[in-house]
Order: structure tokens, then C-alpha cells, then sequence
């Protein structure tokens, strides 16, 4: 079973040709360049969509909850970018089944239509002033929404580009996935700095904040027509026999439990460093040092933007060396790192030392963005890759992700913010033990 040399979904938008063309072993042709280039963009959309939510938190706040409090409102802001957390797994099941039997491309248009619809009506939804808890139901239904759409890309998206490529650069190919996540995060904080820098002229509480959502609404349309362009992977069309009979729940959950478990396994700790250092950051920032939230932003910006030049080489060196040396090495560093990324920020910090911090937490997360979709596409057949991919990774995200901005700021309103970095070391011990433990799977035929 396996990757296909018709059609190749891996990423491109931005990245340098000579990096493109630059594959470990295997070169790729126009026609699965073009096909890197419209998962890219898909990728970059549905995230940006996704995370720009984050980016406004403290205006979102403010906007769909009562103001009785300011921390209750942040907190009750971040519990509905938990609650859409909740619908992933369910989204990976369902858009999971519908891509491992009728098809990639299926799936991918569907859940990108589902992201784009949702940031559009929180656009044009109005204030808890306005219309009081409707609001925040409304707020609650679209994120919901959001969440189902996003459980669904990743194992989607992953087994297009996996299955897209020669067996010899599986690494560099799966690579481009997270390089178009972290695309899409660094486009939803220049969408946000933009919006921020232009609020004070447009009333960033009453409507400039607005701009952000709709825009990456807009965006959606364009991803969706961009996807539409590109066949169906070759590997899915040699198994589409019986493809309708298929059952990848039952199978991931009752004949591949310890492959799913380990896909959880592999996946936590990113979650947990992804969506503290990049998501949560630049609010945390804001409220432990004081440095406006446009800057804590553009500090963010520049580290992410760091990691998209670091990700596909980290992914060809995957290809040489192995899945499980990156792996190991983002975990030790992410327990060591744990400490001053969360600790060492104060009252009164300047920029520089927070684009330092910010830096060196994405150069070591670049380690987990560069291998985990090659290592986890790898652990899985054909007939249940989506699925097997999507719901387990989906879980991950939910348990591990979706709760650890509402963690880290209940825990520092508590008054045991000190507590969150012993967590992160907890979590990459545990990572670190999986990633030592689970089978090398380079250049393994997944045919």
C-alpha cells in the first residue's frame, strides 16, 4: 500500500523553488508541485481560519461575554476555543470515513467550506450587548463547527500529501503539512497585528476586529476553488474497490488499538508546546509582561516564520536519519525549555527578549512539525489511513491542546502559574519515552 508519484499534496505557497525541487532523493514533478501547492493552500486557509480565534481572545472576550469580570471573560473566551476542541474527534470520525471511502479530495472540500462558513459568521455575528447570551451561543455553534471542520483536514490533508510521494521522501513530503499549519498561524497573527495596527481609527472593539474573521472567510473560497483543481491520489483509486464497505472506526478502534494509542502518543507533546508557545503566547505575554498585544504578535510572527524555513530541511534530514532522532531530540528539548519559556517572562520584559524566548521555542518545535505526519501516515494501511491518522491525532489535540490555553490561564489566576512548567516536563518525558519506544518507520513501504 502506499504513496503514488501521480499526484503529490504536500505544500507550497511561499517556500523557495530550489527548496521544492530539492526532495531527499526523488524530484517532483510540475503536476505534484501543483498538487503541493493547492493542499498548501487549502492548509494554510483552514488553519488560519482556525487560530485567528486565539490571536482575539482578549477582544472576544470583551465582545460575546459579560464584562462583569475581565479575567472570567478571558477564561470563558478561552473554554469556547476548548469547547470547539471537542467536536475534532467527531469531525475526524465522520470526514475520516467519508475520505478513506469515497475519496481525499472529498473530504479536504468539505472541510474547508465548513472552516470558511464558520469564521464568516463570527464576523457578522453581533455583540453579547446587542443580542445578550444569543451571542455567545452563536459564538459556541460556529466554533463547534470549526472544531469538526479541523479534525477532519489533518488526517485528510496528511494521507494526500503521504500518499502523493516516492517512499524515499516521506519526511520531507509529510513536512509540508505542518509548514502549512504554521503558514496559517503566521498569516491569522499578520491578519490580527494588521487589524490591531489599523483599530484605534476603526474602533477595534466595536467592528475592526470583524475584518479578521471575514477576511479569513474570503480566504476560504479561494482555498476551496484551488482544491477543487486537483485529482484524487492514485494510491486511493488502486484500493477504491469495496472502498463503500470499509468500516475505519471499527477497524483503528478494535484491530489497530496500540497503532492509534501511539498515534496519541506521538502526538501529545506537540500539542501541549504547540498550543502553549504558539497559541496561548502572545496573550500570556501580554498579561505577564505588559507588552501590547500587537507586539507580543510580531514577535510571534518572526518565530514562526523561523520554523518555515527550518521544517522542510528537518524533513529531508527525517528522510537520512530516521523519524525517531528528531523526535527524541524535540522532546528532551522541549522538557529543558520548559522552564524559562514560562517562567523566565516579567513585568516590564522588552521585545527582544521575548522574540528571543519565542525563537527558540519554535526552533525546537520545528522538530515535532517536520516528522509527525510522515510517522504518523506511516503506522496505517490505505483503506483506514484518514481515520487512523485523523481520530486518534484528533483525541490528542482535544485532551492534550484544546484545554492547555484554559490550564495555563486558570492555573496563573489561581495563583499556581508556577506549576504549568512541571506539566510541560511531564508530558515530555512521557512523549519522549513513545518516541523511543515506537518502531523506525523510514523509507518502510507503505504500499
Amino acid at each position: 500500500m502506499g504513496a503514488s508519484e501521480d499526484s503529490a499534496t504536500v505544500l507550497h505557497i511561499d517556500p523557495p523553488e530550489a527548496v521544492l525541487a530539492a526532495s531527499p532523493v526523488s524530484r517532483l514533478r510540475p503536476d505534484q508541485k501543483w498538487a503541493i501547492f493547492a493542499a498548501a493552500t487549502g492548509t494554510i486557509v483552514e488553519y488560519t481560519d482556525w487560530l485567528i480565534y486565539a490571536s482575539f481572545a482578549p477582544v472576544i472576550a470583551s465582545q460575546f461575554f459579560s464584562a462583569r469580570n475581565e479575567v472570567t471573560s478571558l477564561l470563558a473566551a478561552f473554554a469556547v476555543f476548548a469547547v470547539g476542541f471537542v467536536m475534532r474527534p467527531i469531525g475526524a470520525a465522520v470526514l475520516g470515513i467519508l475520505a478513506d471511502r469515497y475519496g481525499r479530495r472529498k473530504a479536504l472540500t468539505l472541510s474547508i467550506s465548513l472552516m470558511a462558513g464558520s469564521s464568516a459568521i463570527i464576523g457578522v455575528c453581533p455583540t453579547y450587548e446587542s443580542i445578550g447570551i444569543v451571542a455567545t451561543g452563536v459564538l459556541v455553534l460556529a466554533r463547534l463547527t470549526q472544531g469538526f471542520s479541523a479534525g477532519g483536514e489533518y488526517g485528510s490533508a496528511t494521507t494526500f500529501m503521504i500518499e502523493s510521494s516516492p517512499d524515499d521522501c516521506r519526511g520531507f513530503a509529510g513536512s509540508w503539512q505542518w509548514w502549512a499549519i504554521n503558514a496559517g498561524i503566521l498569516l491569522s497573527s499578520v491578519i490580527a497585528i494588521a487589524t490591531l495596527s489599523i483599530g484605534s481609527s476603526l474602533g477595534l472593539p466595536a467592528s475592526g476586529w470583524r475584518i479578521a474573521f471575514i477576511f479569513a472567510g474570503i480566504l476560504g473560497l479561494v482555498g476551496l476553488w484551488i482544491r477543487l483543481s486537483v485529482d484524487e491520489t492514485a494510491i486511493f483509486k488502486n484500493h477504491q474497490s469495496g472502498a463503500q464497505r470499509r468500516r475505519p472506526v471499527y477497524e483503528i478502534i478494535f484491530k489497530h488499538p496500540s497503532t492509534s494509542l501511539r498515534v496519541i502518543g506521538i502526538a501529545m507533546l506537540g500539542n501541549v508546546t504547540g498550543y502553549i508557545w504558539i497559541i496561548l503566547y502572545p496573550s500570556y505575554i501580554n498579561a505577564t509582561t505588559g507588552l501590547s498585544l500587537r507586539d507580543a504578535l510580531s514577535a510571534q510572527g518572526v518565530a514562526v516564520a523561523l520554523s518555515l524555513v527550518i521544517i522542510p530541511f528537518l524533513g529531508m534530514l527525517s528522510d537520512r536519519i530516521g523519524r525517531r532522532p528528531i523526535l527524541i531530540g524535540f522532546a528532551i528539548a522541549s522538557a529543558l525549555f520548559a522552564w524559562p519559556s514560562l517562567e523566565w517572562p516579567y513585568q516590564g520584559m522588552s521585545f527582544r527578549e521575548v522574540l528571543v524566548l519565542e525563537c527558540v521555542a519554535l526552533v525546537i518545535f520545528s522538530g515535532y512539525c517536520s516528522t509527525v505526519a510522515s510517522t504518523m501516515a506511516e503506522q496505517f494501511p490505505t483503506e483506514i489511513r484518514a481515520t487512523g491518522i485523523g481520530l486518534p491525532y484528533a483525541i490528542a489535540v482535544t485532551i492534550f491542546g484544546g484545554a492547555s490555553p484554559w490550564l495555563v490561564t486558570a492555573l496563573k489566576s489561581a495563583g499556581y502559574g508556577h506549576l504549568v512548567w512541571i506539566y510541560v516536563v511531564i508530558v515530555s518525558v512521557v512523549g519522549g519515552a513513545v518516541y523511543a519506544l515506537m518502531p523506525e518507520t523510514k523509507g518502510r513501504s507503505i504500499r
